[in-house]
């Protein structure tokens, strides 16, 4: 009887108006079916597995599978989601990025730890400023030339000279000088292979650079990637500072709004089709090309401007270019040619065109 009483009061619990209940209290995933009683927040599924590796500092129990006692239902009814994030997310500085459910897993582990670990967000915590969190010094592994192995290189970020750069063993100076003005870092475990990876790019004689990078420590990739984004802020905040403020932070980092295998022809459209890999940046309006997906250099980039400036996708061949079997094909028509793509499937052409659909018309 009190099963049922109490898991009935507890999904009640869940759904309330006004408690925030009913989003993940971590990653904001709708309708969370696991809940921390000694923190008193709901949580979906995938946040619960890292909270069950905190045993110190929170205990969860699933909202219909597991028995609720009723002093349990009492506590959450008495904490709950936005308490939790008054309390435990009162100092987020507006730099930090804050996971979401589809991020990767060192994002939100190291979030989790920060809020009820570490309590580095508490009202308690005093704020640090984004120049002096923009600056950090340490040692990342890099990917070598050749993409043969990651080596040990030392590297200095520094807000205040709006500069990011490298060392290797055998040079005296730097063997980079990155300006923050065109950084950018997203976590790609998949391509680099490490559940700690991360990308780095920025832009040198108006070609798209790589550096792949991880450090074993989660917490240490983690406070760099959030240390490029101070940098980054800091920047921002001073070169535009009458821009508001939610309109800068989606422009601090950014994630590829698509990458994956096409293949290209050449300008005469004669030429033979090519594997290669594309990343999308919707942000600089580009579609980048690379020989291989871990490659430091771009082979080439696009621009791709607005639809009423001549810019459109097709999914069909232009008129000259001939295939003898049918295959999944994009055309993307610019003022000064038309480029031509072959996709691995339907599924990918589809998700090409929309993504490059929504560049065109933003």
């Amino acid at each position: 009887m009190d099963y049922e009483r109490n898991k009935a009061l507890l999904l009640e619990l869940q759904r309330a108006v006004g408690t925030g209940n009913d989003r993940c209290a971590d990653c904001g995933d709708p309708d969370p079916e696991w809940a921390s009683y000694k923190l008193g927040i709901f949580i979906c599924l995938n946040c619960s597995g890292i909270h069950r590796n905190l045993p110190e500092i929170s205990r969860v129990k699933s909202l219909r599978l597991d028995f609720w006692e009723s002093n349990l239902i009492e506590f959450m009814r008495n904490h709950g989601n936005l308490w939790a994030k008054a309390k435990f997310e009162a100092k987020v500085p507006p730099y930090y990025y804050i996971p979401k459910s589809r991020d990767c897993m060192v994002l939100r582990q190291q979030w989790i730890r920060a809020k009820y670990e570490r309590g580095e967000f508490l009202d308690t915590q005093v704020c640090q400023d984004p120049c002096s969190a923009g600056s950090r010094e340490g040692c990342l592994w890099k990917l070598g030339k050749g993409r043969r192995q990651f080596q040990k290189r030392q590297f200095l970020l520094s807000a205040r000279e709006g500069v990011m750069k490298y060392y290797s063993k055998e040079s005296k100076g730097p063997k980079a000088v990155i300006s923050v003005e065109t950084l950018n870092a997203m976590f790609q475990v998949e391509k680099i292979g490490h559940s700690h990876g991360l990308q780095i790019t920025y832009i040198t004689d108006g070609q798209t650079r790589n550096l792949f990078v991880y450090h074993e420590s989660g917490k240490e990739i983690v406070d760099w990637f959030n240390a490029i984004r101070a940098a980054r802020y800091h920047y921002l905040k001073t070169t535009f500072p009458n821009v508001p403020e939610p309109e800068l932070i989606p422009k601090i980092t950014r994630n590829f709004a698509q990458e994956g295998y096409m293949e290209k022809t050449g300008p005469k459209q004669k030429e033979a089709f090519k594997v290669r890999w594309f990343c999308l940046d919707s942000q600089e309006r580009n579609l980048i090309y690379f020989k291989n997906p871990l490659d430091a250099c771009a082979q080439g980039q696009v621009f791709i401007g607005r639809r009423e400036e001549g810019y459109e996708v097709r999914d069909n061949f232009p008129e000259k270019v001939w295939m003898k079997k049918k295959k999944p094909v994009i055309s993307l028509v610019t003022p000064m040619r038309e480029f031509v793509f072959i996709c691995e499937n339907d599924r990918k052409q589809r998700e090409w065109m929309d993504a490059l659909n929504r560049v065109i018309t933003q």
